[in-house]
């Protein structure tokens, strides 16, 4: 299976450490795409070891020798070039392996985990990359919300478990964000909660939407700051900085999305209704404007690679 019109499928690299958010934000790009044009690879199932002998060997599943990263860059060639894999399968549940299922590569291919964008080989399939990196204090709290109540550990040991990791998570986890087309940052500001998170997009090359930037320009100019744009430079070039409040008010929210909706090609199998979602603890839903912000700039270039509009 190939992608719209034969064409090859398009890759999205999704990279933070553990619990930084990242079946969040896919789970937008889903509801906008549509579950079935996406395939989805998690770099957790190319786990070289379970995790008794992880334990057993002292190595944490964000070190490289602890991964077959290897098969990964080879699979992540075949389904780039629109071709089924045999893929491994890690159950998080039990911490070992279950028979590998077949993947077919769909239009587009979500791969999120904790190195997708280590190895050469992977990075040279993917066409989108994006790295996570929440405010650490909330990382570190999803991580133990999601640790205990869904993989079975006590909150002691996923807090020693955070420890053991931190060095292994600077060293090969963190470093990625250098290869990283976008980069997305949550973080709290006081008197929000993780349903009002605000949000800090940092994008290269610099955006091509000069719409979004005469409209954040002209919110400045009515006094209304919860958007707010600059530009950057590193040592890779420039980039555009978007930033947006937990407490964006909707009606402007929807005046920024409604900018980015008009770049997107014309297409009945996008819908607008589910992106932004925030699951609670409890099961309640609520919107974000931050993140639904977030999800449909990424979006946006996804359709940009996959109808041919532009390239990073």
């Amino acid at each position: 299976m190939t992608g719209a019109g034969g064409a090859r499928p398009v890759l999205l690299g999704l990279a933070g450490d553990s619990a930084s958010g990242k079946s969040t934000l896919s789970r937008g790009f889903e509801y906008v795409l549509g579950a079935e044009r996406v395939g989805r690879v998690c770099t957790d199932d190319y786990h070289r070891y379970d995790r008794a002998e992880r334990a057993r060997i002292g190595v944490t599943p964000l070190a490289p020798e602890g991964n077959r990263l290897d098969l990964l860059e080879e699979h992540l060639g075949e389904l780039a070039a629109g071709r089924a894999i045999e893929k491994p399968i890690y159950d998080h549940a039990t911490g070992s392996f279950l028979p590998p299922e077949q993947l077919e590569p769909g239009e587009i291919v979500i791969v999120e985990g904790l190195l997708p964008l280590a190895a050469r080989g992977a990075r040279d399939a993917i066409d989108v990359a994006v790295f996570l990196e929440p405010e650490e204090d909330l990382r570190r709290r999803w991580k133990l919300e999601r640790d205990v109540s869904q993989r079975g550990y006590t909150p002691e040991q996923v807090l020693a478990e955070i420890e053991r990791r931190e060095v292994d998570a600077e060293t090969f986890v963190r470093p990625q964000r250098d290869f990283a087309d976008i980069i997305v940052r949550f973080y709290r500001q006081e008197g929000e909660d993780d349903a009002h998170l605000s949000c800090r997009l940092t994008i290269r090359p610099t955006l091509p939407y000069p719409g979004l930037r005469e409209l954040v320009g002209s919110l400045s100019s009515r006094g209304l700051e919860p958007i707010r744009w600059s530009l950057e430079t590193d040592r890779r070039g420039p980039m555009s900085v978007l930033e947006v409040d937990g407490t964006c008010p909707s009606e402007v929210g929807a005046e920024i999305e409604g900018v980015v909706w008009s770049y997107l090609h014309p297409d009945h199998r996008l819908q607008r209704d589910r992106i932004g979602i925030v699951t609670r603890p409890g099961g309640g839903e609520e919107r974000s404007e931050a993140l639904a912000l977030a999800q449909l700039l990424i979006v946006s270039h996804l359709v940009g690679v996959l109808d041919g509009a532009f390239e990073l």
